[in-house]
Protein backbone atom coordinates (compact mmCIF):
# COMPACT_ATOMS: atom_id res chain seq x y z
CA UNK A 1 0.00 0.00 0.00
CA UNK A 2 1.29 3.46 -0.83
CA UNK A 3 1.87 5.61 2.23
CA UNK A 4 1.07 9.27 1.85
CA UNK A 5 2.38 12.20 3.83
CA UNK A 6 1.26 15.80 4.01
CA UNK A 7 3.67 18.08 2.12
CA UNK A 8 3.17 21.52 0.63
CA UNK A 9 -0.53 21.55 1.41
CA UNK A 10 -1.38 18.15 -0.06
CA UNK A 11 -1.05 14.43 0.49
CA UNK A 12 1.82 12.94 -1.54
CA UNK A 13 3.42 9.47 -1.68
CA UNK A 14 6.11 9.01 0.96
CA UNK A 15 8.89 6.97 -0.64
CA UNK A 16 10.66 6.17 2.64
CA UNK A 17 7.61 5.24 4.72
CA UNK A 18 7.02 1.76 6.05
CA UNK A 19 3.50 0.61 5.09
CA UNK A 20 1.00 0.37 7.94
CA UNK A 21 -1.85 -2.08 8.16
CA UNK A 22 -4.83 -0.40 6.47
CA UNK A 23 -7.36 -1.26 9.16
CA UNK A 24 -4.96 -0.04 11.84
CA UNK A 25 -4.68 3.36 10.13
CA UNK A 26 -8.47 3.43 9.82
CA UNK A 27 -9.02 2.79 13.53
CA UNK A 28 -6.12 4.93 14.78
CA UNK A 29 -6.74 8.12 12.81
CA UNK A 30 -9.96 8.30 10.81
CA UNK A 31 -9.29 11.80 9.52
CA UNK A 32 -5.79 10.85 8.34
CA UNK A 33 -7.15 7.67 6.77
CA UNK A 34 -9.82 9.67 4.88
CA UNK A 35 -7.22 12.14 3.60
CA UNK A 36 -5.05 9.23 2.48
CA UNK A 37 -7.92 7.48 0.69
CA UNK A 38 -8.95 10.69 -1.09
CA UNK A 39 -5.38 11.26 -2.23
CA UNK A 40 -5.13 7.67 -3.48
CA UNK A 41 -8.41 8.06 -5.40
CA UNK A 42 -7.28 11.31 -6.98
CA UNK A 43 -3.94 9.76 -7.92
CA UNK A 44 -5.73 6.81 -9.52
CA UNK A 45 -4.06 4.33 -7.13
CA UNK A 46 -7.12 2.12 -6.95
CA UNK A 47 -5.19 -1.00 -5.96
CA UNK A 48 -3.96 0.74 -2.79
CA UNK A 49 -7.43 1.71 -1.55
CA UNK A 50 -8.84 0.29 1.67
CA UNK A 51 -12.03 -0.86 -0.05
CA UNK A 52 -13.74 -2.64 2.84
CA UNK A 53 -13.44 0.38 5.13
CA UNK A 54 -14.40 2.76 2.33
CA UNK A 55 -17.57 0.72 1.80
CA UNK A 56 -18.30 0.85 5.53
CA UNK A 57 -17.85 4.63 5.64
CA UNK A 58 -20.08 5.15 2.60
CA UNK A 59 -22.75 3.02 4.23
CA UNK A 60 -22.46 5.16 7.37
CA UNK A 61 -22.86 8.35 5.31
CA UNK A 62 -26.11 7.01 3.84
CA UNK A 63 -27.39 6.01 7.28
CA UNK A 64 -26.52 9.46 8.59
CA UNK A 65 -28.68 11.09 5.92
CA UNK A 66 -31.63 8.86 6.86
CA UNK A 67 -31.07 9.61 10.56
CA UNK A 68 -31.16 13.37 9.89
CA UNK A 69 -34.53 13.00 8.17
CA UNK A 70 -35.89 10.76 10.91
CA UNK A 71 -34.64 13.16 13.60
CA UNK A 72 -36.30 16.14 11.98
CA UNK A 73 -39.58 14.23 11.66
CA UNK A 74 -39.31 13.06 15.27
CA UNK A 75 -39.23 16.65 16.50
CA UNK A 76 -42.11 17.74 14.26
CA UNK A 77 -44.17 14.80 15.51
CA UNK A 78 -43.17 15.36 19.14
CA UNK A 79 -44.51 18.90 19.07
CA UNK A 80 -47.60 17.91 17.09
CA UNK A 81 -48.44 15.35 19.78
CA UNK A 82 -47.85 17.84 22.56
CA UNK A 83 -49.91 20.46 20.69
CA UNK A 84 -52.83 18.07 20.30
CA UNK A 85 -52.69 16.50 23.77
CA UNK A 86 -51.83 19.55 25.86
CA UNK A 87 -53.77 22.43 24.29
CA UNK A 88 -53.50 24.51 27.46
CA UNK A 89 -49.70 24.42 27.23
CA UNK A 90 -49.33 25.37 23.56
CA UNK A 91 -46.45 27.72 22.97
CA UNK A 92 -44.79 29.77 20.33
CA UNK A 93 -41.71 27.63 20.93
CA UNK A 94 -43.58 24.47 19.87
CA UNK A 95 -44.92 26.16 16.72
CA UNK A 96 -41.46 27.43 15.79
CA UNK A 97 -39.88 24.04 16.46
CA UNK A 98 -42.40 22.44 14.11
CA UNK A 99 -41.59 25.03 11.45
CA UNK A 100 -37.82 24.64 11.91
CA UNK A 101 -37.85 20.86 11.72
CA UNK A 102 -40.18 20.83 8.73
CA UNK A 103 -37.55 22.90 6.95
CA UNK A 104 -34.85 20.46 8.04
CA UNK A 105 -36.88 17.51 6.71
CA UNK A 106 -37.51 19.33 3.42
CA UNK A 107 -33.81 20.12 3.12
CA UNK A 108 -32.84 16.48 3.68
CA UNK A 109 -35.29 15.33 1.02
CA UNK A 110 -34.15 18.02 -1.41
CA UNK A 111 -30.49 17.08 -0.92
CA UNK A 112 -31.22 13.33 -0.89
CA UNK A 113 -34.27 12.69 -3.09
CA UNK A 114 -33.85 8.91 -2.91
CA UNK A 115 -34.84 9.14 0.77
CA UNK A 116 -38.42 9.59 -0.47
CA UNK A 117 -38.50 5.83 -0.95
CA UNK A 118 -37.99 5.46 2.83
CA UNK A 119 -40.34 8.25 3.91
CA UNK A 120 -43.00 5.97 5.45
CA UNK A 121 -40.28 4.20 7.44
CA UNK A 122 -38.79 7.50 8.63
CA UNK A 123 -42.22 8.73 9.74
CA UNK A 124 -42.89 5.47 11.59
CA UNK A 125 -39.46 5.44 13.25
CA UNK A 126 -39.67 9.12 14.10
CA UNK A 127 -43.16 8.73 15.52
CA UNK A 128 -42.18 5.85 17.83
CA UNK A 129 -39.45 8.02 19.34
CA UNK A 130 -41.65 11.14 19.41
CA UNK A 131 -44.40 9.22 21.19
CA UNK A 132 -42.08 8.07 23.97
CA UNK A 133 -40.51 11.48 24.32
CA UNK A 134 -43.89 13.22 24.37
CA UNK A 135 -45.14 10.86 27.08
CA UNK A 136 -42.05 11.60 29.16
CA UNK A 137 -42.23 15.38 28.66
CA UNK A 138 -45.98 15.52 29.27
CA UNK A 139 -45.71 13.11 32.22
CA UNK A 140 -48.45 10.85 30.89
CA UNK A 141 -48.48 7.10 30.24
CA UNK A 142 -47.31 6.30 26.71
CA UNK A 143 -50.46 4.19 26.25
CA UNK A 144 -52.48 7.42 26.43
CA UNK A 145 -50.95 8.44 23.09
CA UNK A 146 -51.69 6.87 19.70
CA UNK A 147 -49.74 3.69 18.94
CA UNK A 148 -49.28 4.64 15.28
CA UNK A 149 -48.79 8.00 13.66
CA UNK A 150 -52.15 9.76 13.32
CA UNK A 151 -50.77 12.31 10.85
CA UNK A 152 -50.32 11.88 7.12
CA UNK A 153 -47.46 13.49 5.22
CA UNK A 154 -49.52 16.52 4.24
CA UNK A 155 -50.46 17.24 7.86
CA UNK A 156 -46.90 16.68 9.04
CA UNK A 157 -45.56 19.20 6.58
CA UNK A 158 -48.35 21.77 6.16
CA UNK A 159 -50.83 21.77 9.05
CA UNK A 160 -50.87 25.27 10.53
CA UNK A 161 -49.63 25.77 14.10
CA UNK A 162 -50.09 29.37 15.08
CA UNK A 163 -51.13 30.93 18.33
CA UNK A 164 -53.57 33.82 18.38
CA UNK A 165 -51.65 36.93 17.40
CA UNK A 166 -48.94 35.11 15.42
Amino acid sequence: MAILTYKSGQMVPDQGAVPRERSMRYTDDLYGWVEEQVALLRAGSLDALDLSNIAEELSDVGAEQYNKLEGALELVLLHMLKWDHQPNRRSRSWALSIEEHRLRAEKQLRKNPSLMSRLDEAIEDGFRLARLRAAREMRVPSKSLPMSCPYDWTAIMTRPFALDGD
